[in-house]
């Protein structure tokens, strides 16, 4: 899977959402401008020791993404869109692209890309989600509906055994 952060800019969203991506094996696009700067205290303070380990690619603009990933399936997150996130099939190469947290993905690029726009249902005038939490909750479905394919899916006790009565 591919997560696209699209000019993010709370550098601890960002930092959580690498360790997520290295969780799932997940490769992490950013687009810039970015609101801060990748060696920042508070990236590596909610990435951990997992920063490193991240699969990450940044961007120049939009455009330079779209360019080095040709013919990329992406759907759009958005509180604009018309359809929840769990009402279409993800596949296993496609990208999932989140907008800055202060005003989400721009309506002209939403526009560009109609059928793929998704979004993550709440209540009444509820703005939207915290980034990071937007980006697990729609991720994790997608690794669902790819029967979660290349993560352990059983965990073990560390000073016991499930083998115990």
């Amino acid at each position: 899977m591919n997560i696209v952060l699209l000019e993010p800019e709370i550098p601890a969203n960002t930092g959580n959402i690498g360790r997520t991506c290295v969780a799932t094996g997940s490769r992490l696009h950013l687009i810039k401008p970015l609101g801060f700067s990748l060696d920042e205290k508070e990236i590596r303070r909610a990435g951990l020791d997992y920063w490193p380990k991240l699969d990450v690619t940044v961007y120049e603009n939009y455009q330079d993404f779209l360019e080095k990933n040709p013919g990329a399936k992406i759907y759009m997150a958005s509180t604009k869109a018309r359809r929840p996130y769990t009402h279409v099939k993800y596949e296993p190469d496609c990208y999932i692209m989140f907008g800055k947290e202060s005003a989400g993905i721009p309506e002209e690029l939403l526009l560009t890309n109609k059928e793929n726009i998704i979004r993550i249902p709440m209540i009444g005038d509820i703005r939207s989600l915290n980034l990071a939490n937007s980006v697990a909750i729609v991720l994790y479905e997608a690794l669902r509906q790819n029967n979660f394919e290349g993560l352990r899916l059983e965990g073990e006790l560390h000073r016991h055994s499930w083998d115990e009565a």
